[in-house]
């Protein structure tokens, strides 16, 4: 991630206001510029994953893609906050995968992703559509917090980087950071 105090990257901004007045090609060359980024966020989800798993970084970039390419409610600022909404995307495409997968299996036995990255929480690996429940119920409760998660833990934003997107200041996140992961291991430590 580029320092927070180097301002706004010119290129990727102005393309973000390309794709915002609709100009052809603009998401393209978005995509472009900060797919080694993307990449890079994909790639850090499935560290520590099995071998082999069914599901790989260049796929998750390339479905990221097609979703971005129908996301028309943003209105596009600036890099964190691509980044903000690439980590939503890629959350629901893990998840929406690891669902696939245990439809899939007699039984309906869950598909496990390791979430090692998330600091603070448990070490084991916690069933991704578990965790996605507790986020779904942390987002209706704060959806700020929910986001700060997202942006931290998927996208490895600082916290300083997540208060500028969410326009509130460093402390602000800092708290939302600590109550959410307190909430997410309360909610990961329930019995199912």
């Amino acid at each position: 991630m580029p320092d927070p105090d180097d301002g706004p990257d010119p290129d990727v901004t102005a393309l973000l206001e390309a794709w915002n007045r609709g100009e052809r090609g603009a998401l393209d060359r978005l995509i472009e510029a900060v797919h080694h980024e993307l990449h890079a966020i994909a790639s850090r989800v499935f560290r520590g994953e099995r071998p082999g798993h069914t599901l790989q970084p260049t796929a998750v970039v390339n479905e990221l893609y097609l979703k971005l390419r129908d996301e028309r409610r943003v209105s596009w600022r600036n890099r964190a906050q691509l980044f903000g909404v690439a980590a939503r995307l890629m959350r629901r495409i893990l998840v929406d995968h690891a669902r696939r997968r245990a439809a899939d299996r007699r039984g309906g036995g869950s598909v496990r992703i390791s979430f090692a990255e998330i600091r603070d929480l448990p070490a084991e690996a916690p069933e991704i559509v578990a965790l996605d429940r507790a986020l779904v119920e942390l987002e209706r409760r704060s959806p700020r917090q929910s986001r700060v998660v997202e942006m931290r833990v998927l996208v490895g934003l600082t916290l300083e980087e997540i208060a500028a997107v969410e326009n509130v200041s460093r402390a602000t996140v800092s708290r939302d950071w600590k109550t959410a992961r307190l909430f997410l291991l309360s909610q990961l430590r329930k019995p199912t």
